[in-house]
Formats: C-alpha cells, sequence, structure tokens
C-alpha cells in the first residue's frame, strides 16, 4: 500500500513538474525559428549533420554543445528526425511534417505565431493573471500601463509583431475555409471583412471568387502597413463606430478578443451593414466543446481562452451556448454552425427582420 502511495505521489509530482516547466517547449520553439533550423535543413535538401546546421547558422562563434543538446530535445519532442547511419557516422537531422510548420519561407507556416507568443511584449502579462484575480482589470494593462490595441496603435514594432503572428495562422486556416465552405461564398457580391488586418483574409476570398468585391476594414495604424490587393480595397474605421455595407460580412478571430458587451455592439453594427433579407454574417471563431474530457483539441482551444485572458480586454473563448446568446441579442437569432479541420468553427449567421 505505501508503495502505491508513493507511487502515486511521486506521478502527480511529476505532473506538477511537467505543467511548471511548460515554457521550455515553446522557449525551444522559439530557438528554432530564430535560428532557422528548419529551413537550413529544408534548403540542404536532405537531412544534416550538426556540423553542417551549425555552418549553416552563418555565425563564427555557435556553440555546438548548446546546438546539440536542443537538437536532442526537439528530436525527443518529435519536431525533427534524427537518423543515426549504421556505420557509426554523425547523426543526421531531418525534418517532418511539424518542423516544416517552423519554416520562414514556407507558404504554411507558425514561424511569426511563435515569435510573437513569445515576445516579452506578450509574455510580460501572463505574471498578472492572480493580481487579476484579486482586483479585477485586464493583465495586459497591469503589465504595461494600457491595452495591446492601444500599445499596438502606438509601437510600430509591437504592431508588426502582432500582425505577422496573425497573418501566419490565418493563411493556415484560410486555406480550410475556402476548402470546406465553397458554397457559402456563392451568391455573395460585396464582402466586408471586419477587422481584416493587412488584407490577406478578404485577399484569399477574392481571389477564390473574383465576382466579390472585397472590403478590408480595420483601424487607420493597421492598414498602413497593408499592402495592394486586386480587388480589395483597404477602409479605415472603427467597427464600434459603424461597417462598411456590403452583401455579406466575414468576421474571423475577432470577437474572442471582446467582452460579451462589446461583441453585442460589434453584431448590432455588423445587422446594421448588410440587407435584412439576403444578408449574411459568416463567423470565424473557436467553439468550445467542455463537456468532452478526452478532446485534446479542445484542451487547445482552452488554452487559447487562457490568452484571450492574458492577451485581450476580456476577451474569451465560447461554448455554442455563449455564441447562441451574443447572436440573439446582436440581432442574428437564427444561425449554424459548420465544423472545419481546423481549431476555429464558421457560424453562419441571418439577422433577424426588424
Amino acid at each position: 500500500m505505501a508503495s502505491q502511495e508513493a507511487e502515486a505521489f511521486f506521478k502527480s509530482q511529476f505532473e506538477i513538474l511537467q505543467l511548471s516547466l511548460g515554457f521550455v517547449d515553446s522557449m525551444a520553439l522559439k530557438c528554432a525559428v530564430e535560428l532557422r533550423l528548419a529551413d537550413i535543413i529544408n534548403s540542404h535538401g536532405r537531412p544534416m549533420s550538426l556540423s553542417q546546421i551549425a555552418s549553416g547558422i552563418n555565425s563564427p562563434s555557435s556553440d555546438m554543445s548548446y546546438l546539440a543538446r536542443i537538437m536532442r530535445y526537439l528530436v525527443r519532442k518529435e519536431i525533427f528526425t534524427a537518423h543515426h547511419p549504421s556505420d557509426g557516422g554523425e547523426t543526421l537531422f531531418g525534418l517532418n511534417q511539424k518542423s516544416r510548420l517552423l519554416m520562414h519561407d514556407s507558404e504554411r507556416n507558425l514561424a511569426s505565431l511563435i515569435i510573437m507568443q513569445n515576445n516579452p511584449w506578450f509574455l510580460a502579462p501572463w505574471h498578472c493573471l492572480s493580481q487579476c484575480v484579486k482586483e479585477g482589470g485586464t493583465a495586459f494593462s497591469k503589465a504595461h500601463g494600457c491595452e495591446m490595441w492601444d500599445l499596438a496603435s502606438r509601437n510600430p514594432e509591437v504592431n508588426r509583431i502582432f500582425n505577422e503572428g496573425m497573418a501566419c495562422t490565418s493563411k493556415i486556416v484560410m486555406r480550410e475555409i475556402l476548402s470546406q465552405y465553397k458554397d457559402g461564398f456563392n451568391n455573395i457580391r460585396s464582402l466586408v471583412d471586419v477587422a481584416g488586418g493587412t488584407g490577406g483574409h478578404v485577399a484569399e476570398i477574392v481571389r477564390a471568387y473574383p465576382h466579390i468585391k472585397g472590403m478590408n476594414f480595420d483601424l487607420p495604424h493597421v492598414l498602413a502597413t497593408a499592402p495592394k490587393y486586386e480587388g480589395v480595397s483597404h477602409v479605415a474605421g472603427n467597427m464600434f463606430d459603424a461597417i462598411p455595407n456590403a452583401d455579406a460580412i466575414f468576421i474571423k478571430r475577432i470577437l474572442h478578443d471582446w467582452t460579451d458587451e462589446s461583441c453585442v455592439e460589434i453584431l448590432r453594427n455588423c445587422k446594421k451593414a448588410i440587407p435584412e433579407k439576403t444578408g449574411k454574417l459568416i463567423i470565424v471563431d473557436i467553439v468550445l466543446q467542455t463537456d468532452d474530457l478526452f478532446d485534446q483539441f479542445d484542451d487547445t482551444r482552452m488554452v487559447m481562452d487562457l490568452v484571450m485572458l492574458a492577451q485581450t480586454t476580456g476577451g474569451k473563448e465560447r461554448t455554442e451556448q455563449e455564441w447562441k446568446k451574443l447572436l440573439e441579442e446582436g440581432g442574428f437569432s437564427r444561425y449554424k454552425i459548420i465544423k472545419i479541420p481546423a481549431f476555429e468553427s464558421i457560424i453562419e449567421a441571418y439577422p433577424d427582420p426588424e
């Protein structure tokens, strides 16, 4: 019995230690991205030895012992592969599907998101969560004296890091949306992407559906760095004031940034901007499935809920019941949820008649 108790205690100790050192994984990923390890191996065209990778880092003072230990850990985590030659030669490190997501030069990569989430500006609020529980307020403002959107509007570096981090995930999700939601854009002549960042989302949609007149709607400081896209116009404004008129509205990973009250305000402005009888609201956001304790993907969705707690002004991820309540209050009681192979779902909503 004592042995079982000791084993149970060790297991608990191990699991708590594992959780407390969770940052090691993210820092190891950040290191790999900053050193461009996946890009180096990819450009070589085949698995490489440690010394070859070190030479590719292009630093005269590269420390092989540091690199060896980091690569050993990343192989253990199945980020890279390791091939041990039968003749006893040097271990060769190769790519797999995970490490290809770390490549800066790949169309589908998460490199910029890893850099963003592990940047000191975005890590600092995490140290303020207990303070928020005791006092209320937002973690980001406690860490920096202002909210993230305010900081991004006056700090070009934070603005760039954030936009690049969001853009890289959007490319991956947009691919699935265009693949899985084929009929959803057919009857739309004009589409406004609310808080669309630098315009990548609506540009992808217009490229796939050239009959659509696309509008990318966001704050002036965001559009200041937006490139030109064929078939897309950039419109500066604030979604809390008014939204440009269109047949349909696309709003991806925006409502999770805001409180319920703010979301209802945004939704009501969306309703005013589309036709009552034929208008459509296309929301792309997480729908939590909190009743499924064995859904590993929902574990990550809940992690994203804490990211919202740390980095936004009252944002959160929501269950279907919470979405239903928001939509009803915002004037969209009719809706349907379309699941796609992504963390997000598509919520297609239709305006209530006046």
